[in-house]
């Protein structure tokens, strides 16, 4: 046998692929010291934004997957190796998986805008897709609320980053729209000053902004009054229902008429 030959031919191979091998080797080494230092950089980034922690590690994973494939394939594309077939074979992977995790790709994206942005954050109380609750929970797919009547409301992120959002708490403040109506022959003045200093009289009402009675309505059968006491979130239900008590109470007591349906009865 002439082992001269083949010694050559190998010599010949390892000479003409022993430099792309040092490269590709060169490239696999470097890149992933490279990947897993920006990888290190953007969870950095995103925890100076304040962005939830399991966001920071999935997008952190991702980028470090990203960078791993694109790295693989530039250093077996340095050894000669047909990289078109196997880029088209993952696009094709990448394009179905996408199609049949449309849905939940949506969600993710919504909750990865939610918790960069953080239109609300939890225990906010928001109204959102015709349901209003405190924030119990924000997931990378869903959020949860607690309603009023303390049930649990789950929305997916998708359509509740593509909605519009009230958010109750973010300015600390909210104005409690009230009305009392009162009959025509009440003197209008007097009216006012018993509502207001309902308002000035109970402790969950903020003094900034002031509180105030304004005349919005002459209607069929009474003046109608706009009372408008301030309040903060937490706080709301218990001025709302406190001053229509209250009110009433003081209206009463100063001898001022809310006007009310009157039933005849006529017996034969």
């Amino acid at each position: 046998m002439d082992y001269q030959k083949y010694l050559d031919i190998a010599m010949s191979l390892i000479e003409k692929y022993a430099m792309n091998l040092v490269i590709a080797f060169l490239i696999l080494i470097v890149g992933l010291w490279l990947a897993k230092k920006i990888v290190k950089i953007t969870k950095k980034l995103m925890a100076k934004r304040g962005i939830d922690v399991t966001l920071q590690k999935f997008i952190g994973d991702l980028v470090g997957w990203a960078l791993k494939i694109l790295i693989f394939i530039t250093a077996i594309s340095q050894l000669g190796i047909e990289t078109t077939s196997f880029i088209a074979v993952l696009g094709a992977a990448g394009l179905a998986i996408g199609l049949a995790l449309q849905g939940a790709l949506a969600n993710f994206a919504g909750g990865a805008l939610i918790m960069i942005f953080k239109p609300f954050k939890v225990g906010d109380l928001i109204e959102a897709q015709g349901e209003l609750g405190a924030v119990r929970e924000i997931q990378i797919f869903v959020t949860k609320l607690t309603s009023p009547e303390n049930k649990l409301v789950i929305i997916p992120n998708g359509i509740l980053s593509n909605g519009n959002i009230i958010n109750y708490t973010e300015e600390g403040k909210l104005r409690v729209d009230l009305t009392f109506g009162v009959g025509y022959d009440e003197d209008i003045k007097k009216t006012k000053d018993v509502l207001m200093q309902v308002m000035l009289s109970n402790n969950n009402v903020l003094k900034d902004p002031a509180p105030s009675v304004n005349v919005s309505e002459l209607a069929d059968s009474s003046v109608n009054f706009a009372v408008r006491p301030w309040a903060t979130p937490e706080n709301y239900w218990n001025v709302y229902f406190g001053i229509l008590e209250e009110g009433k109470n003081a209206l009463d007591k100063a001898g001022i008429e809310i006007p009310y349906p009157h039933q005849v009865h006529i017996r034969k």
